[in-house]
């Protein structure tokens, strides 16, 4: 089997939620199979750098074996140059490539992914509705906005909590008490009284609404530093808190480490740590009791897999980072269910929402908060018709 074809994509940017625009490579093979990945930066800023790098990939791997899918991660790591710098756009067009081609592998085998993964440790996995702040059962968001009244965040909880979620996540420190983003400037250094009494407010009037049976993550988004990090934690430890996620930027473990040894909280981050070398020294200095790596950022599912394979040496719990197309949702799915340590899966407010769910053909959501995997060959995914039109397309 060869390489014969590859599509760059760049789904249309109104299409989805939030302002995000996934890249999805498709490559297409002389037996008739092709495999679709995506490159994990629809959100915020670099979507066109990733498109920009697989049109300088898709001729590398013409031609090539798509099975051999160690052999083209190699590489693409190791030739591209700036690959081996672990950088977000790099890793995210590799991150699209390897998708894809384990979509092909599964196909060829007529088997799902996640039996190519070792099959199965579990047939449910239990999922949180994540990124309440934007509210719940809604069909669109905008990501500079958000609700503003405690009461407001806990109508959202209870929401998720009646389609029969066990587990929420909330940025209670994001937005100030009219609903409006925060600048890093006031939530670096020292957070002020105002700030403090306007997340504590939020986040016990969620804990009182949703009772003590429901686990709570609290989502910091890399805003806070390791001061206001411990400052705002030790406000949330009485009220039982599952994980803290990204209470600092990911670039300094030994940050996170000062945050560990000051909390009670478990901590967790990833979605902005790339390949098993950038994930191993927040194992080695145990900062962390939850990885997040992103699959369509952090090396695709073959590097996903070696990271969590990393992360159970040192009893490291995982869960995939899910914040873009319906693409991403399907392949944490395979992944979480095929290893040992995985403890929750996210689902992304963007993943409920009609604009996300119209960029693939098959929609996957979780009934009474867990999901199944799909039994479809490959990552049981694709791209819909309707994306397909709307998309800017580079034949290779």
């Amino acid at each position: 089997m060869k390489i014969t074809k590859v599509d760059v994509m760049a789904l249309e940017k109104d299409m989805g939620c939030g302002g995000s625009r996934p890249i999805i490579v498709k490559i297409y093979t002389d037996e008739g199979i092709y495999g679709i990945g995506e490159a994990g930066v629809a959100i915020g800023t670099g979507s066109r750098g990733a498109f920009e790098v697989l049109k300088d990939f898709a001729p590398m791997i013409k031609g090539m074996d798509p099975l051999a899918h160690e052999t083209i991660w190699e590489k693409l790591f190791k030739t591209s140059f700036w690959g081996q710098g672990n950088g977000a756009i790099m890793m995210s067009a590799i991150s699209a490539v390897d998708t894809a081609l384990w979509d092909i592998k599964g196909k060829a085998a007529n088997m799902p992914l996640y039996q190519l993964l070792g099959g199965k440790q579990r047939d449910k996995l239990r999922a949180y509705a994540s990124q309440l702040q934007f509210g719940w059962g809604v069909d669109s968001f905008n990501p500079a906005d958000a609700l503003s009244d405690p009461a407001q965040y806990a109508e959202a909880a209870l929401k998720a909590k009646e389609q029969g979620y066990t587990a929420i996540k909330i940025n209670f420190l994001r937005f100030d008490r009219a609903g409006k983003i925060l600048s890093h400037l006031d939530t670096t250094g020292h957070l002020s009284r105002e700030t403090m009494k306007t997340a504590e407010a939020r986040l016990k009037a969620v804990r009182e609404a949703v009772g003590p049976d429901m686990d709570i993550l609290i989502e910091n988004h890399a805003m806070t530093d390791a001061n206001t990090a411990i400052q705002f934690a030790k406000m949330a430890e009485p009220y039982d808190i599952m994980f803290l996620e990204e209470g600092c930027t990911p670039l300094n473990p030994s940050v996170m480490r000062k945050i560990a040894e000051n909390t009670t909280i478990p901590l967790a981050t990833g979605e902005r740590t790339y390949t098993r070398w950038g994930f191993l020294p927040f194992l080695e200095n145990h900062s962390l009791s939850l990885i997040q790596p992103d699959i369509g950022n952090c090396g695709g599912i073959t590097e996903a897999k070696k990271i969590c394979d990393l992360a159970h040496i040192f009893d490291v719990g995982a869960q995939m980072h899910v914040c873009s197309s319906p693409i991403s949702v399907v392949i944490a799915l395979h992944l979480e269910a095929s290893i040992p340590n995985f403890i929750i899966h996210e689902h992304h407010i963007a993943n409920t929402t009609s604009g996300t769910i119209a960029e693939c053909v098959y929609d996957y959501q979780p009934v009474d908060g867990y999901f199944t995997v799909p039994d479809l060959p490959g990552i049981g995914q694709d791209i819909s018709p309707e994306a397909i039109r709307k998309a800017e397309i580079v034949h290779f």
